[in-house]
């Protein structure tokens, strides 16, 4: 077999990345010496890797720089609406690539680099991931940037810089074991500190109640300090800001009260404030409700609404600068979209500064934050849902806390007058939760507080309106809205898949990368033999990369011929990890029942990170890792099956092992995953999704058609029906042959040998107490994978419904979502115009 081309061969030969040419490639050099000279301090002697990575980073930034105050100016200017997507968390991944591709730059850089002497991908694997995030919502925050930059919209993405993202993990003995990510140690070149913006924020403290308004005294201050980082878009010239809040303690913290010989103390307790922004909280569909979060929730909510403030009452207006007084136009210039709860203290923080601060009457302020503020909804689960316990508020941010009773106290009014006499519709619409502990609901709170509400896919938004917000539903139907999730294709095609983003150019032009939609230009090459072959090749290519990784990496040797069989993401009983293992281990009871017929090889590989709190979901990986170690050292199995964890899955990693992936795995139980968006990156990239009908797998099979992805299992009505029944996971266990010997074999220790009660806790678990329903789907699921391995063995129409899915693929990208929201929630309109460009040739 052929060995594949390097993608810095392979850039040689396209198009889509930049041409060759763009950029004077004598002056990259000159600018990336004067970096490793001026900025690094190094010459070519004694310069590490690092120094180079750092030297070519602040070279390509030089590129973003001029573009970067040439937009900012042009909105000054211009005065257009502004959006702003607060959220907790922003999954970026790495900058330098995803730079290079937006700004043409690639080639360039390329050759730049090989004349140099040293090796582009290497320098490339220096750069840390900013892992700002748990999984879905913040990567789709960084997505969603993506877009808003190239759809020319004036946008800005708030949230806190974390010291340390999310874990790093481990596996030891079979077991995740967390390690601190320490992505600052070395510096980050793509941001830029703004001290002269820093902003106070209070904690604690009491309220006075005074005949000239509502004071909140006797607070603590934290300052936040913004750290600026460049969002370009692609090839328009526009570079928006995502702005993070890290928590600084003031000089006099602690000190003002200090007796003799405290001084030492009170200075190691400004540690204390500077807590807030120090780590990410690691869990992903579960609300931990201690102080410090609901901090860190306040914290950048307070910083941001003082920021937004000063920059809507300094906006220019025509030729004159004038300071903005009325903030009765805030709606018309400001829309703030609240990704999740997490940043839902910004309504009463709001209604703070409108009402104590700016002195406006309740009525005027409540009519500008429901205008001003939009909520997004990304999970219907219980345990995931904030309720924040009132005497933490209370004690915390006393003020908000009055704030928002007043605002449940009119809020139940207008509902008492609509529905007399329902004081159980009351209980059930109220933001403050009655019990043995009084809490507050914070969808409740962004619901009341918002003019949009929305679902990130059909039937989740369907869901939200028919269950969970029925009630509120009924209430202001025109409120709820639909926003199915999207992913940028810079990223997830052109980037990570260079190979296969040309192939698609040859045939259909390179204006699908800002307009995905005409990727259905493909639809006209289905038979087309060349184009068959091509993709093929392409996805050959990728698998024999990504098992030399593999092979580098984990020290695992795999078949590259085999069916890569994926799932990769966050370990959790809804997303049912443990339905493949059950299939998992039905294959290698099927082989060693039968060693001699001719199976379909398959490398399956599972990869996520569990909450480190999450005793089931690290158990799960134990599992899998148990499996792996049987399955993989079974001399009868031989290459026909291996089972692979991979460990540490992140962005970077998503970026190696999509492009390679056959088989993507979507297994939710029905009616539990909001969305999903891994499983758009997999369809994007030329593999065929086996899943359940949730999330937007429904749309996804709406848009290549139902025959082109393996679906299976229970539907909503039917999770529904078999709640309403009782689900009996004996009655499945008793009646299913290969299911009985599956779990007696995990509950007999046939996987844990020197432990045989290790996984009594996951056997009881599926026996007795299943919310997911994991032996329902287990026979639809097996004979589903009968099929996927069938079809396998004929490449040509496998790879026919590949080309469906990637021709299908164009309402998945987050440019269309993003239209959306400008155009139906936040009044504004995307344009595709480029900007001038800066004057400076190198800009």
């Amino acid at each position: 077999m052929p060995k594949p081309l390097t993608d810095q061969e392979k850039r040689k030969q396209i198009s889509v990345r930049g041409l060759a040419g763009v950029e004077n490639v004598s002056d990259l050099k000159t600018n990336f010496n004067r970096h490793l000279h001026f900025t690094l301090v190094k010459d070519r002697n004694v310069a590490t890797k690092r120094d180079y990575y750092f030297a070519l980073a602040n070279t390509v930034r030089d590129h973003l720089v001029g573009r970067w105050i040439r937009t900012q100016q042009h909105y000054y200017e211009k005065d257009p609406k502004r959006v702003y997507y607060l959220s907790l968390e922003f999954y970026m991944g790495r900058t330098l690539q995803n730079t290079m591709v937006n700004l043409a730059l690639e080639n360039a850089c390329d050759e730049a680099i090989y004349q140099l002497g040293l090796d582009m991908e290497e320098l490339q694997d220096i750069e840390e991931d900013a892992g700002l995030g748990n999984g879905g919502l913040g990567r789709l925050a960084a997505c969603f940037l993506d877009s808003m930059a190239s759809l020319g919209l004036a946008a800005y993405g708030y949230g806190i810089r974390y010291e340390f993202g999310i874990f790093n993990q481990k596996i030891v003995n079979g077991w995740q074991v967390e390690e601190a990510d320490d992505w600052l140690r070395y510096g980050n070149p793509w941001e830029k500190a703004r001290p002269e913006y820093m902003r106070p924020v209070h904690f604690y403290g009491r309220v006075e109640h005074t005949p000239e308004g509502v004071k909140w005294v006797d607070t603590q201050v934290v300052l936040a300090l913004p750290y600026d980082t460049p969002i370009p878009g692609y090839r328009n010239n526009v570079v928006n800001t995502m702005r993070l809040w890290s928590a600084k303690a003031p000089c006099d913290f602690n000190l003002k009260d200090f007796n003799v010989g405290g001084y030492i103390q009170a200075v190691l307790d400004r540690n204390l404030a500077e807590n807030i922004s120090r780590v990410l909280y690691p869990n992903d569909n579960f609300f931990e409700g201690k102080e410090l979060r609901l901090k860190q929730e306040y914290f950048v909510v307070a910083a941001t609404l003082q920021d937004i403030i000063r920059r809507f009452k300094s906006s220019k207006f025509g030729s004159t600068e004038v300071v903005r007084v009325d903030l009765s136009t805030l709606p018309e210039k400001v829309a703030i979209q609240l990704n999740d709860t997490h940043p839902a203290m910004a309504i009463p923080e709001l209604m703070r500064i409108l009402v104590d601060t700016e002195h406006l009457t309740w009525e005027k302020a409540w009519d500008i934050c429901t205008r001003t503020c939009a909520y997004t909804n990304h999970t219907v689960l219980p345990e995931a849902l904030e309720r924040w316990p009132t005497d933490l508020l209370q004690n915390l941010l006393p003020r908000h806390l009055e704030i928002i009773y007043e605002i449940n106290r009119r809020h139940l009014e207008r509902i008492a007058k609509l529905y007399p006499g329902d004081d159980d519709r009351l209980r059930r619409m109220s933001l403050v939760e009655e019990g043995h502990q009084k809490k507050i609901n914070m969808a409740h709170l962004c619901i009341v507080g918002s003019h949009a509400v929305n679902g990130v896919a059909r039937i989740h938004s369907d869901i939200l309106k028919a269950t969970l917000f029925k009630d509120f539903y009924e209430v202001d139907p025109d409120k709820f809205q639909n926003k199915t999730n999207g992913i940028t294709p810079r990223r997830w095609l052109v980037m990570c898949n260079p190979g296969l983003a040309e192939v698609i150019a040859e045939r259909i032009g390179d204006d699908y990368i800002r307009d995905l939609d005409q990727l259905k230009k493909l639809l006209e090459f289905v038979d087309d033999d060349s184009l068959i072959c091509d993709i093929a090749k392409i996805k050959q290519e990728n698998k024999l990369k990504f098992s030399a990784y593999l092979e580098e990496q984990y020290k695992v040797k795999i078949n590259p011929n085999s069916m890569f069989d994926v799932q990769v993401k966050r370990i959790h009983e809804y997303k049912r990890q443990l339905l493949n293992c059950l299939h998992i281990i039905t294959l290698y009871n099927r082989i060693k029942k039968e060693p001699n017929k001719d199976w379909t090889p398959r490398t399956i590989m599972i990869g996520g990170k569990a909450a480190p709190g999450y005793h089931t979901a690290k158990l799960i990986i134990r599992l899998i890792t148990a499996i792996g170690e049987i399955v993989n050292n079974d001399p009868v199995v031989g290459d026909r099956l291996k089972v692979i964890f991979l460990e540490n899955y992140k962005v970077t990693l998503a970026e190696r092992i999509i492009p390679a992936s056959d088989l993507s795995e979507q297994i939710s139980t029905a009616g539990t995953e909001a969305s999903g968006t891994g499983n758009m990156k997999f369809m994007l990239n030329g593999a065929l999704t086996i899943g359940t009908m949730d999330g937007a797998n429904v749309e996804m099979a709406e848009e290549a058609g139902e025959e082109n992805l393996f679906i299976f299992g229970m539907r909503v009505e039917d999770v529904e029906a078999m709640d309403k029944s009782g689900y009996d996971a004996m009655e499945y266990y008793n009646r299913i042959p290969e299911l009985k010997q599956a779990m007696d074999q995990i509950a007999g220790g046939f996987f844990s040998p020197d432990q045989h009660d290790l996984f009594k806790d996951i056997v009881n678990m599926l026996l007795h107490h299943d919310r997911f329903k994991v032996f329902a789907d287990y026979e639809a699921y097996i004979k589903c994978q009968d099929k996927v391995s069938a079809l396998y063995r004929n490449p040509k129409e496998w790879t026919k419904k590949v080309i469906y899915n990637i021709a299908s693929c164009g309402k998945f990208s987050s440019d269309r979502t993003i239209s959306q929201y400008a155009r139906e929630i936040w009044g504004m309109e995307p344009s595709l115009e480029k900007i001038p460009a800066p004057d400076d040739p190198r800009q």
